[in-house]
């Protein structure tokens, strides 16, 4: 593993551990009590922090196999999630999920949209991992 491969992989782990304390501040730091959606969302979230860490420790560069499904699977929840609050409409899961309950910078920002951003660059920092990882394998190759 490059050093630019270990680089990524560990402002990927700050990313996830920021998502994971972030989460947590609104629920338990602020009292928010998380959605549905929101509790699906921080499922994804949480195993990354551990999962992208390790692999930045261990330089395991194919780790793009484990972060992408879950990577992913939050960027389509918090999406969907997402346009509920934008198109005012009602979670069909059960919750507040279309309720906007803690908007930042005059509303631009809200918790769905914060963990759209969040999923999204970890995304964005696994496929650049992994570009850098194949392009030292093909190094070694030539």
């Amino acid at each position: 593993m490059t050093d630019t491969t270990r680089a990524i992989l560990a402002a990927g782990t700050l990313v996830a551990l920021a998502a994971t304390a972030g989460s947590l501040y609104f629920s338990l730091g602020l009292g928010l009590t998380p959605c549905d959606l929101c509790w699906y969302q921080r499922i994804l979230m949480y195993p990354l922090v551990v999962v992208l860490g390790v692999a930045a420790i261990e330089d395991r560069g194919g780790i793009w196999k484990t972060v992408l499904p879950l990577s992913l699977g939050g960027m389509a929840l918090a999406g969907y999630h997402t346009y509920l609050q934008v198109a005012g409409g009602t979670c069909t899961l059960g919750g507040p999920c279309a309720s906007i309950l803690y908007p930042m910078v005059d509303g631009l920002l809200t918790i769905p949209r914060l963990s759209l951003i969040a999923f999204s660059l970890l995304t964005l920092a696994t496929v650049a991992a992994a570009r850098a990882d194949k392009s030292r394998d093909n190094m070694w190759m030539a």
